[in-house]
């Protein structure tokens, strides 16, 4: 039997986001009844809430950077009791059978991870995300939030932070690398601060010097600005690895010159726009272009103890639910430092 429970929904494209309620399914043997504390506000909820990386599914309920607590379990359930701290990321079920779900890289499933919000689930009905008072999770999709983590913090975790968590983790960061976090916005901002606990020798790629203060404070040790051209004459050939966490398309050639032979630039920030290359910054290197997605369910719950373990939580500004609209806005402007968080009890 189905509940309806409160969410903010985006009733069509572009449209603003408004209080209704959405149908969660029965709980079933496997399952958790998770109430939603907080739920992060992502670059890419807005991307799909407009229609940004194609149609969408509506009425759409953005949100998968989800803390809470489990109020239910099911009959089969055996990793979580009530009253348990946890999280959902950015998707909440896979195919489990191909050989990327059987190795723990949910994210690359062959039949395509199910995302948490605006996708179609096993018997095809749409999913709803963390904009809303309750979310109901197979607990082999569910994540433990370590007592060390707020959960206020740890929401945008579940996104913000696997999303660079995985690939430095990939491209072994670690004392003696040299790694440039480009942007420090939501994504950036714990792109720093991980990669700083990793040992890496930090610098931050942004526009300007706005937020330099605050990039030395999450642990950068060096700022730049891109907009000055001799930021690329002055750091030529001197990364291991760049992650890039902007949606808007680079000058690539300008920022794989920055790279040290055999470097890699990674993308985790997506463009709606196609980007331009000239192949030959790739070969004089031997340098790589790359892209990365979130993290699988091991990796996920790696990055959670992880930041646990280094006090990492992220930098969030707390919301009232009626201000999800304006948040938006402000995303789109730069205006947040560094992540919107919903308090769902204002739902």
């Amino acid at each position: 039997m189905t509940t309806n429970v409160t969410a903010y929904a985006a009733p069509a494209a572009k449209a603003p986001l408004e209080r209704t309620t959405v149908p969660r399914r029965a709980v079933g043997e496997h399952d958790v009844l998770i109430e939603i504390k907080y739920a992060g506000i992502c670059h890419s909820d807005i991307h799909q809430a407009r229609d940004g990386w194609g149609e969408g599914i509506f009425p759409m309920v953005p949100g998968h950077e989800i803390a809470g607590v489990v109020t239910e379990t099911g009959s089969a359930v055996t990793k979580y009791t009530v009253g348990d701290r946890v999280g959902v990321g950015c998707f909440v079920d896979s195919c489990r059978e191909c050989e990327y779900c059987e190795q723990g890289l949910q994210q690359y499933c062959e039949q395509g991870m199910i995302a948490t919000y605006n996708g179609r689930d096993k018997a095809g009905d749409p999913t709803y995300g963390g904009y809303s008072s309750h979310i109901v999770v197979d607990e082999a999709y569910t994540l433990r939030i370590p007592d060390g983590l707020s959960l206020d913090v740890a929401a945008p975790l579940l996104c913000a932070g696997i999303t660079l968590y995985s690939p430095l983790a990939h491209w072994k960061t670690g004392p003696g690398k040299k790694v440039a976090v480009v942007g420090l916005g939501g994504l950036g901002h714990m792109g720093v601060k991980i990669a700083h606990a990793m040992g890496a020798e930090v610098t931050v790629l942004s526009q300007s010097l706005r937020k330099q203060e605050d990039g030395l404070r999450l642990g950068a040790d060096h700022y730049y600005a891109t907009s000055d051209p001799a930021t690329f004459e002055q750091l030529a050939g001197s990364f291991d690895l760049i992650v890039s966490t902007v949606s808007a398309p680079l000058d690539f050639d300008a920022y794989l010159s920055l790279l040290k032979t055999d470097g890699a630039l990674v993308n985790v920030g997506a463009p709606e726009d196609q980007v331009k290359l000239n192949l030959f910054s790739l070969i004089g290197g031997r340098r790589t272009l790359a892209g990365s997605a979130i993290g699988g369910i091991p990796e996920t719950q790696e990055m959670l103890d992880f930041c646990a373990e280094h006090g990492l939580g992220a930098e969030i500004e707390l919301i009232r639910a009626d201000q999800i609209n304006e948040a938006y806005e402000r995303v789109l402007e730069s205006d947040v430092r560094y992540r919107f968080v919903i308090d769902t009890a204002t739902l």
